[in-house]
């Protein structure tokens, strides 16, 4: 059983008060997991801005255009999308997120993250959020999580301010190096990582998801 944070805001919201950024990434496979989340967090009384990378921001795919998840973004949180470094650059100077999620975490994205790369609107973001000393979310979704890129979430795991969506492998038989985060517990996580703390169990038996 995952732990239950116990974080209350106002009217019993745990997120009352709260700005999260939330960063997309190009795990174009996981956007219809993801995005209900972000409904979710502002539900809990968060207010939501969303920052996505290029990647994300320009390339149609067969999980959808790039048009319909920057309309799909703008209608969910009432605001256009962050998609440069420019814009996003002075969110840190400006201390404007609480907490800071990139979900879908891509490996390329985890590998920068983790070795301190800043080239993409998500990743100054992250930085400017490390910068203020709040919480830093990831929400992996990459084939060598377990390969090339497992010591980078080794290093993750002991940056300080970064927490961890729960994660397993999604589908061993196929992809035995591939690990995806439990995006149903990104609200969770963020009220335990906003009260310093990783939600746990970090390892999980995830749900298999079929190779699409």
């Amino acid at each position: 059983m995952h732990a239950a944070p116990t974080r209350k805001g106002v009217d019993g919201m745990r997120l009352a008060g709260i700005t999260v950024g939330w960063g997309i990434t190009g795990s174009f496979c996981s956007f219809d997991e993801v995005l209900p989340q972000i409904a979710r967090v502002q539900s809990e009384g968060a207010e939501v801005i969303a920052v996505v990378s290029p990647a994300a921001a320009t390339t149609d795919t067969r999980f959808g255009t790039s048009a319909d998840l920057m309309a799909a973004l703008e209608e969910l949180t009432g605001k256009q999308p962050i998609t440069t470094i420019l814009e996003a650059e002075p969110t840190g100077q400006k201390k404007q997120f609480d907490c800071f999620v990139i979900a879908p975490c891509t490996g390329n994205t985890l590998a920068k993250l983790a070795n301190a790369i800043t080239d993409t609107p998500v990743l100054m973001a992250a930085k400017g959020t490390l910068r203020n000393l709040k919480p830093v979310v990831v929400a992996i979704s990459t084939n060598d999580a377990l390969g090339n890129n497992a010591r980078n979430i080794g290093a993750l795991l002991n940056m300080r301010h970064v927490y961890m969506v729960p994660f397993g492998q999604d589908n061993a038989e196929t992809k035995p190096n591939s690990c995806v985060a439990e995006f149903s517990l990104i609200p969770d996580t963020i009220v335990a990582a906003v009260s310093n703390r990783q939600l746990q169990p970090l390892l999980i038996d995830r749900v298999k998801r079929l190779v699409r």
